[in-house]
Order: structure tokens, then sequence, then C-alpha cells
């Protein structure tokens, strides 16, 4: 298509009625876009022209007007000027028996303007006119729905091929002339069809994020300019299912409806192509997520076999490794409950995001959907697996780029989530129990954080135990039991928790709490004095001391 159903104003003076029309001025403005030709009869034509037509006159309308005064508010020069701000293609006038020549101030504020104004013959008939334009534009309208459909059967083609969306992006993108994005809903890129000075200007409009998520919420509601060109972002739906976007960018002009109408239907295409590869992942994800649930629960058999058998689903299981747990957070309880049918898309579109982020930074991963978890087994990078400590840093960076990624701005509708690594194993019967590991990281660490967390299994502590105690009201009463006043939020027991903290991190070090505390010897002795007063012996009594612990950390979890 490529523009040539873009109609210019210099086409249009090529008809047979307007062959002996002269250019008075605006010439640089011949390639406005013309789709329609209106008669001018009368001076107040403003509210009545619409964008693109070609308006035409005898030249009777304009002369009652004032051309006389000051060029800058002369009836005629503001006529220009609003013609122009309409987007109009530009005004003929048949130049002789009505008005013999078009004053110089509108000539010259049509040249700043760009704004075509056409000697038209006298002998012009408007009839002819109307007739011969109609007739061009037309042809190019039928044109355009004849190249649309092209286009149209074309994506079709490639889909029974068994063509992907890079060949459908590259298609349209070729086609129409314009930068292709196909995206998923929430502006993870798919498939693309730009130039790299089309992804420079776009990274410059901030249109990516630094995890390269195309940010879908700036240009959804209407097309977004970026200096003389357009984005345009198209919904991929099938029925009630919102599937994806398509995003179109042109750098230079603005997507005119032609480009949309074609947009709209390769979207139906792309929404062919979308839900028949979801419909034939949905059968592959089952069956790989059956496979590594039954080698999580330690049901998967002769190691060797369950080896071979990941190699055939292009899965690598080696070592040493650890599981991890990615859960969507529930919604508060301020939160409208939200039906089964949406909770299932925002878990689909979570599985999709992470398998395409864990795919960018370690292939052939294992990896599946558990409905209410995505549950993945992280190899060691090659060079580090000789070294448990060094594999085990290497995956706990593997784990923060990858959280970082799938997270991104959080922009685009997307939902938060927690994250729970298991500690390192070395052959596959410990997978059971570090899915166990991964599953409870995940657990208690939701709890203590409230959610969008990322907690290692080794990082927990005595967190694990407190963690599995349902009842939040016995964990807030033993806090309260153990401190007594300093349960209290008073500034004078915050002080003191503090200092009661410090002194048990430093293992009762009076010298070393007092420079933490940037307080004198005497001070601290002073400040153990009362301590003791209100909480009883904990310099000489251990297990106090380990009360007083487990109560601060239960009091820092339910802050």
């Amino acid at each position: 298509m490529r523009h040539s159903y873009r109609v210019p104003l210099r086409d249009v003076l090529k008809v047979d009625t307007l062959r002996n029309t002269t250019v008075l001025a605006g010439s640089k403005g011949l390639d406005r876009v013309v789709t329609r030709l209106n008669v001018m009869e009368v001076p107040d034509i403003v509210e009545w022209v619409r964008p693109h037509a070609l308006l035409v006159t005898s030249g009777y309308p304009l002369m009652g007007l004032d051309v006389d005064g000051d060029p800058g508010h002369s009836e005629f020069v503001e006529l220009v000027r609003r013609l122009d701000e309409l987007d109009v293609a530009g005004l003929g006038i048949k130049v002789g028996r009505f008005l013999e020549e078009v004053p110089a101030p509108v000539l010259h504020l049509a040249d700043e303007l760009g704004f075509p104004i056409l000697g038209l013959s006298a002998e012009t008939a408007f009839d002819d006119l109307l007739e011969e334009v109609h007739i061009r534009l037309t042809d190019v309208q039928a044109d355009v729905l004849q190249r649309t459909d092209a286009l149209h059967a074309a994506l079709e083609g490639l889909v029974l091929e068994g063509a992907g969306l890079q060949e459908i992006a590259s298609r349209i993108a070729d086609v129409l002339g314009v930068g292709i994005l196909v995206t998923s809903i929430d502006g993870r890129e798919k498939a693309g069809a730009l130039t790299d000075d089309m992804r420079v200007a776009l990274e410059e409009a901030d249109l990516f994020d630094p995890t390269g998520r195309f940010r879908i919420e700036r240009p959804r509601l209407q097309p977004m300019d970026i200096g003389e060109g357009q984005v345009l972002v198209q919904p991929v739906v099938a029925g009630s299912s919102d599937l994806a976007r398509l995003v179109a960018y042109d750098p230079h002009r603005a997507i005119s409806k032609d480009d949309l109408n074609a947009l709209q239907r390769a979207s139906t295409v792309a929404a062919l192509l979308i839900t028949q590869q979801q419909a034939l992942n949905a059968v592959e994800s089952r069956y790989r997520g059956d496979f590594l649930r039954e080698v999580l629960d330690g049901r998967g058999g002769d190691p060797e076999h369950v080896i071979e058998h990941a190699k055939t689903l292009d899965w690598r299981l080696e070592f040493p490794a650890i599981v991890v747990t990615a859960e969507l957070d529930p919604p508060s309880p301020d939160q409208a409950r939200v039906p089964a049918r949406v909770r299932r898309s925002w878990q689909e579109r979570f599985f999709a995001a992470w398998t395409q982020v864990v795919g960018s930074f370690a292939p052939h991963v294992p990896m599946a959907d558990f409905s209410e978890a995505v549950v993945t087994v992280l190899s060691a990078p090659e060079g580090m697996r000789d070294d448990p400590e060094r594999a085990a840093a290497g995956l706990r960076d593997l784990v923060a780029r990858i959280v970082k990624s799938v997270a991104g701005d959080k922009g685009g509708g997307r939902r938060p989530f927690s994250v729970g690594a298991s500690r390192l194993v070395t052959s596959l019967d410990e997978l059971p129990v570090a899915y166990q590991q991964a599953r409870r990281a995940t657990e208690v660490g939701r709890r203590f954080s409230g959610g969008s967390s990322t907690f290692h299994f080794d990082d927990l502590g005595v967190h694990r135990l407190i963690g599995l105690i349902p009842d939040r009201s016995e964990l807030s009463a033993f806090a309260e039991d153990v401190l007594g006043e300093l349960a209290q939020d008073t500034p004078d027991a915050a002080e003191l928790r503090e200092t009661l903290r410090v002194l048990l991190d430093t293992n009762l070090n009076v010298a070393e709490a007092s420079r933490l505390q940037f307080v004198h010897y005497n001070t601290m002795r002073y400040r153990i004095g009362k301590l003791e007063q209100l909480l009883g012996p904990f310099t000489t009594d251990a297990n106090l001391r380990l009360n007083l612990a487990v109560a601060l950390q239960v009091r820092e979890i339910q802050r």
C-alpha cells in the first residue's frame, strides 16, 4: 500500500476539469490529502466545511469580505487562517468575473501556511469537477479496500502455512510501510518489525522501560505524536478475550484512517494465530506441568529416565541447582472480589512474562505453571558449578535479575508477585526438598513483607518457625507478654527496644553497643539497668534473651 491510497492535491489537479488551474500561493501544501470536494456558496462556510475537503468557489461569496483594512484582521485573511486550522486541502477560486484578483495579504499568508490557493479557469464547470473528483476518489478508495483485502488474505495465508507472529509483523510492516510491534497486553514484546532508528526514536520518547517492556498504557486511549510521526495501539481480541496489542509507528506522518482499518483487519488474523498458539501451548503446558510436578514430588522414577525425558521437552536438568517458586500476590481485603476467569487470565499473563524473561537469561530451563505458582528449576551458571559458594551467589544474582525484569516498572496492568528460592541442591533426589523450601520461602516471605518480596530459604532464620504459626493474635500476645511496657507505641519504648536490639546483636558488648548508639558507656549501663527492671535479668538468663530476640522479631514482622 505504502501511501498510494493517500490522494494529494497535486494528483487531484490532474483531472481534466482542473488542467488549466494555476497555483496562486501555498505551493508547498500541494501534498495535502483530499478526501472530498465542496462548493463555497456563502462567506460563512467555516462552520460547514470538513477536514481534507477541496473547497471551490466562483468568487462571488468573497466579494463582500473586507480586504482593505489591517491585513492581520481582514475577513479574507481570517477565512484562510481558519480553513488552514481545519485541515482543508485548499481553496480554488474563479478569478476574473466576481473577484478580479486575490489580495496580496491573503496570498502572503497562504504561502506562510502552505495553504494552497488555486486560480480556476473561468470556464470550469463545478458539476463536471464534482463528478471527476468523485470518480477519482472512489477509484482510490476502492483500491484501498482491495489492498486491505489483499493484506488480510496474505496474512491468513501465512497463518495457514504455519507462520509465526514474527512473519505476520514483518508482512504488515512491509505492506503498510510502518514499524510494527506485537506485544502482550502489558507490553511484553512478542514479535517486532522496527528499524534501528525507529527503536531509538521510541526509546527517546520513553516508550520502553529499562527491562524492554513497551509502555503500552501511554498511547492506549489515543494515538501518541512523536515528532512528525505517530504511534498507534490496536487491541488484538477474540470474543471476550483480550490477547495482545498491535503497535504501529510511522516516524514521518500521522497514522491514517486507512492504516487503522488495515491494522484492525490484521489484528483479527493475529488473534487467530495467538488463539491457535494458546490452544497448543495449553496442552503442552499441562503435559510439562504434570511431568515437573511428579519430579518435584519425588515420583519421577529413575533419574536417568527423568533427565532423558526432560531433554525431549527441550529442558536441561543440570546440577547444582535451586528451585524457584513465583506466586501472584492475592488482592488486598479492601479490593473488590474478582471472578475466577480474571484471576486465571492474570496467572496466564504472569506465566507468559516469566517464561519469556527466564528464557532470555537461561534457555532450556525446566519451568511450569502449577496454577497457583510458576515453578522453575535454575541450574548454576557454567564455570561456577565446581564451587558451591560461587554457584549459590550466581543463582541469587540470576533470581534478582529475573524478578526485576518481570516486574519492570509495574505498568501495563501488571500484578505484584512474591518469589521464594530454595537452597542449593546437587542431585535429582534433593529436588522435592528444595521445592518445599522454595514454597516455604514464598509463603513466609509474603507474611513478613506483605507481598512483592523475594526470599531465599537460607535467609529466613527464625522466621521459618514464626511463619508456621497461623494465629497472628497469638504472636502479638507473645510479644506483649515478653516485652511488657516495651511493646507500647511510645517514643521511650521505641528507644529502649532499639537499645535492647543492639545489645542482643552485639552479644551484650556494652562498649560496642555504646558506639553503635552514639551514647556514653555509663549511659548504656544505665539503660541496661532500666531494661532489667522492666524485663528481668536478661544479661544472665540465656532463655530470657532468646525470648526477647524472638519477641522483637515478631514485633518487627507485624509492624
